[in-house]
């Protein structure tokens, strides 16, 4: 037969004749913008084996064909920033395929399984929906070999251990080490400990994705540590949801945004994502100092039984907040607080009032540390800025990634990110402000995270490719999930495909699950 042509990565219209049922699925028609950021076209995509088998104009059969004029196909959007560990226990990933997404990175901000091998071939004997790769967590690693979250370097034996494990790692398959210093037991950890890390993963080809120690006043001390960190190691640098954090550092994006472009200049190869929601979310302890969760639970409850250490602390925590300009915890939302759900979607000032009977700051304060010394809770917090959010979208290297869990459909009232962040992208960014051209977006959303993940033929439409493909209408796609009602599913999907097996059909998850496991130079 005679397939389509390609000029470098620019997708040409051409002819392709083909056998009766020679592919699986054909798609007819469609503007296809092939994740290069290159103008769409109009063309057929063919699928057969899993794979894309033919890009132009198609002739001939398939077991399926569909008209999709006026409809754009996309790859399928990679998710380069999730907490989806959990996968195992919800195989749809529903909120994941049903905006658009097909791939997803595990492993951010510090937090892997340790010995992935061995998750590897859990989640493979469990079939689920969506593709995952993961990044080695240095917190899990630090955890695992020091026993606790120490203010402490490690001894020149726990280092050696700490290697190993991810030397391992990367030999299973690991796309690169993670880290997430502001949480327990990575806060701890000083530049050179992290350094001598990364070089083990950078000697496997591994990239470095970092919630940094700062994204607000102290971003720029963050992102030099990020470079060293990158330059020393020998790898390719990655900023975690980039934002600028607090009203005390808005509009500090092209200051930000100089950084990271002097420092490519020098020879780095530095990236970012962002979710594109002026708020953020993780847990309420981050509002309590780390020195008082220093330990592990048990030590933080014996502090805050403590009378004199209790009021030292909520001290401090007083003192952050005025430091961000703030007078009161209005800012956080208490998203899934299990020990009582009844605090679920109201704020700290209002779940103060509910449960203390008052709403003063010392009340508020007195909330937090009960919270946390019931286990804990999850929290959105609203401290960024919808400019900066524009800025830093604006910017060729920025990818799109919700920094989201697997979601349970009614559970708690978690951040909408989860639900919404690729349709908003295309809803807002594209459509309504005119932000972004729409090819620009879905390279941001494909061919850019295959790319600096190092996923190997996904991202694209062309031949011999994996076919994940979205099919959207670019006038109808929406993000419906909101901050007070989030569990709303994005709308204007016709079709996600995974390695070439329909996913989501007209906006309904069919119950398919195709994913694979993605291996590091094993794909």
């Amino acid at each position: 037969m005679q397939l389509s042509c390609f000029t470098g990565s620019l997708l040409c219209a051409a002819t392709v004749f083909a056998t009766a049922q020679d592919f699986d699925l054909l798609l007819r028609g469609g503007r296809v913008a092939d994740g290069t950021g290159n103008p769409a076209v109009l063309a057929d995509v063919a699928v057969k084996g899993g794979r894309i088998a033919a890009v132009g104009r198609v002739t001939g059969t398939a077991k399926r064909v569909m008209d999709v004029k006026g409809l754009v196909v996309a790859p399928g959007f990679i998710d380069v920033h999730t907490h989806a560990e959990g996968i195992e226990d919800d195989p749809r990933a529903e909120n994941f395929l049903r905006m658009g997404v097909t791939t997803l990175v595990l492993g951010n901000c510090g937090g892997s399984r340790l010995n992935l091998d061995e998750y590897f071939k859990e989640l493979e004997a469990t079939n689920f929906s969506p593709n995952v790769c993961s990044l080695i967590g240095h917190n899990t690693v630090r955890r695992q070999v020091m026993g606790g979250s120490f203010l402490r370097p490690p001894t020149d034996g726990e280092l050696a251990r700490m290697k190993s494990h991810i030397d391992q790692a990367m030999k299973d398959g690991a796309v690169g080490l993670a880290t997430g210093l502001i949480y327990l037991p990575g806060t701890f950890a000083k530049t050179d400990e992290i350094v001598e890390l990364a070089k083990v993963a950078g000697a496997h080809g591994g990239i470095y994705a970092s919630h940094m120690r700062s994204e607000g006043e102290g971003i720029f001390k963050a992102l030099e540590e990020l470079f060293r960190i990158s330059r020393e190691g020998g790898m390719r640098g990655h900023i975690s949801h980039i934002k600028l954090s607090g009203k005390t550092a808005w509009g500090q994006t092209a200051k930000v945004i100089g950084a990271i472009e002097q420092a490519r200049a020098s020879g780095l190869d530095i990236t970012q994502d962002q979710y594109v929601y002026p708020a953020s979310s993780t847990g309420l302890s981050q509002l309590i100092p780390d020195s008082a969760r220093e330990g592990g639970a048990d030590k933080f409850r014996e502090r805050v039984s403590d009378p004199v250490q209790r009021a030292e602390i909520a001290r401090r925590m007083k003192e952050n907040l005025h430091k961000q300009g703030r007078h009161d915890y209005s800012y956080a939302v208490i998203a899934n607080y299990s020990k009582d759900k009844s605090l679920n979607g109201l704020n700290i000032v209002e779940a103060a009032k509910k449960k203390r009977g008052n709403d003063s700051l010392d009340d508020q304060v007195e909330l937090l540390l009960e919270i946390e010394k019931s286990g804990g809770a999850s929290a959105v917090f609203h401290g960024m800025s919808e400019d900066d959010l524009r800025e830093f979208a604006r910017h060729p290297n920025t990818m799109f990634a919700s920094d989201s869990g697997v979601r349970k459909f009614g559970e708690g009232v978690p951040h909408p990110r989860g639900y919404g962040n690729n349709a908003r992208v295309l809803s807002q960014y594209v459509r309504e402000q005119k932000l972004l051209r729409l090819e620009d977006a879905v390279r941001r959303m494909s061919s850019l995270p295959a790319t600096t993940f190092q996923l190997k033929g996904r991202g694209v439409i062309r031949e011999e490719a994996w076919a994940d493909l979205v099919v959207f209408d670019p006038a109808k796609v929406t993000d419906k999930a909101t901050f007070k009602e989030p569990h709303q599913y994005a709308v204007g999907f016709k079709l996600v495909t995974v390695n070439g097996v329909v996913v989501v059909e007209d906006d309904m998850h069919l119950n398919a699950r195709p994913g694979k496991v993605i291996r590091m130079n094993q794909q």
